[in-house]
């Protein structure tokens, strides 16, 4: 399995226990538990347990299963990691003491019943949507203060390279073969998850475009794939997800809200994002994920209430206007007629919704209140970004040649480099961005260092070029002066 097949969960189940690999009820709870949970870790030293929680990403969720014994070891030291969401005491000979429990509020219950441990996982491993507080939500900054040489590096580069990948996947021409890329790569995921399986094929027979935000919102890989993809910003699981993408937002247009609303989300977050969105008022904010709301305020606060803060972790509520009469702003819909869980009130805001953050304060119960603005790219401070998009792709459809020259400005030459080599495999070798896929993969090397592969691909543009191209074309010229550049540093 390559490393892009990998970790696609962002879900991490710990069991450790001194007889955890030795008692059959415990192999037995493992075997159950493995029907919802994919790979569960299991340990019987708290040394290596504490090294594996330790070495698991911030953004990523670990609920720990542990013996009352090793518990009162091990759950002092890592209580206050960030990826720790819930930890659960589990005691079949009822002598857990509950007491020393209470100073440690990631500790959910003291479960003596198996069939109620394994309950309480698989509920823990399907929250989703508005209900899902914990789930990391990535965003991105723009800073209108920046200089315009800073529009495109640093903070702003992000921001600005997160709505350009966001724009060529969806402007990128739909082919037969996206679905089965997505079946191939999920079909090795969870070959021994049963349950998974089950709704895979059942995605694998029944899956239409007018379903999308209906297999979105399901308990199920895709979801959890998807949204881990967003976050990480894994190119090839997203390259990948494309069509899935592109359908959501098909939906989300047709459904399109008619009418101006305020819609709510909980959230919890570090302290550290907390801190940068108090000195982020005014500015622009873009999410890297589909954002899941409620127009129930009520109900979108008691889902943060139920949620775990400690010391750096803050319970915070969006306030988001959404105005459908804003042109140019990503789609949004009340989804509620099309969710896997009809009735919820969920109102999905398109992935690279980009808003203005209005004010951040902190009420009498402890919760940030962050009031927000949906923006369209009419906006005047948005205006230069798209513009810039607009000169660098066009309006048109997108091609690999367009993922390809995105990512090097991300700083993912591998990807880049990947994706040119698959466009040179895809297209024919008279086609016209054979020159220009030569000459991206020379300038890729550039700016690698590694000058002698550079000026290897930029004679091979050059020779397509005068070949395929007019003599006074532009673009020769381009292809001497590069060669003529790279050369020098050599």
């Amino acid at each position: 399995m390559t490393s892009e097949e990998k970790n696609l969960e962002d879900f991490f189940l710990v069991w450790l226990d001194a007889t955890v690999n030795n008692l059959k009820m415990n192999i037995d709870a493992q075997q159950q538990l493995r029907k919802c949970i994919r790979n569960p870790q299991t340990f019987d030293d708290v040394n290596k347990c504490e090294l594996y929680i330790r070495f698991v990403p911030v953004d990523h969720r670990v609920v720990l299963i542990v013996s009352d014994t090793l518990g009162q070891e091990i759950v002092p030291r890592i209580h206050q990691l960030q990826q720790v969401s819930s930890i659960y005491l589990y005691d079949t000979k009822q002598e857990a003491k509950e007491e020393w429990t209470k100073d440690y509020v990631k500790i959910k219950d003291v479960i003596k019943e198996l069939d109620v441990l394994i309950a309480q996982i698989q509920m823990d491993h399907s929250r989703r949507g508005i209900k899902k507080v914990d789930e990391p939500l990535v965003f991105n900054i723009f800073n209108m203060s920046s200089t315009s040489e800073q529009s495109t590096t640093g903070l702003n580069g992000q921001f600005v390279h997160s709505q350009l990948l966001i724009d060529c996947l969806l402007r990128m021409k739909a082919i037969p073969t996206d679905k089965d890329e997505l079946i191939s790569l999920s079909e090795k995921q969870f070959k021994d998850n049963k349950t998974e399986l089950t709704i895979f094929h059942e995605f694998q027979e029944n899956y239409s475009p007018d379903r999308a935000l209906w297999w979105y919102t399901r308990e199920s890989f895709l979801y959890r794939q998807l949204n881990k993809a967003l976050r990480v910003q894994n190119i090839d699981s997203l390259f990948i997800f494309r069509f899935f993408i592109r359908d959501i937002e098909k939906q989300l247009e047709e459904h399109r809200c008619s009418s101006p609303m305020r819609v709510f989300r909980g959230q919890l977050m570090s302290n550290d994002e907390v801190g940068v969105l108090k000195n982020s008022v005014g500015q622009l904010i873009s999410m890297n994920s589909f954002l899941s709301t409620s127009i129930d305020r009520r109900l979108a606060l008691s889902f943060l209430y139920s949620s775990t803060a400690s010391n750096n972790i803050q319970r915070v509520l969006f306030e988001i206007d959404i105005d459908p009469r804003s042109e140019g702003t990503r789609p949004f819909a009340n989804i509620t007629s099309l969710s896997y869980f009809p009735g919820e009130d969920e109102v999905l805001l398109m992935l690279g919704s980009v808003f203005r953050l209005i004010s951040i304060e902190h009420n009498d119960r402890g919760i940030w209140i962050l009031r927000l603005t949906l923006c369209s790219n009419s906006d005047p401070d948005l205006q230069a970004v798209f513009d810039h998009m607009k000169d660098e792709y066009g309006n048109g459809e997108t091609t690999l040649l367009s993922v390809g020259i995105i990512l090097p400005r991300m700083g993912k030459y591998d990807n880049a480099e990947k994706y040119y080599r698959r466009l040179l495999k895809e297209i024919p070798s008279d086609h016209e961005d054979i020159g220009a896929c030569y000459h991206n993969l020379g300038n890729l090397f550039d700016d690698k260092g590694d000058y002698e592969t550079s000026l290897s691909w930029h004679y091979k543009a050059l020779e397509t070029m005068m070949r395929t191209l007019s003599p006074i074309d532009s673009r020769i010229g381009t292809s001497h002066n590069s060669i003529a550049a790279v050369a020098a540093k050599m």
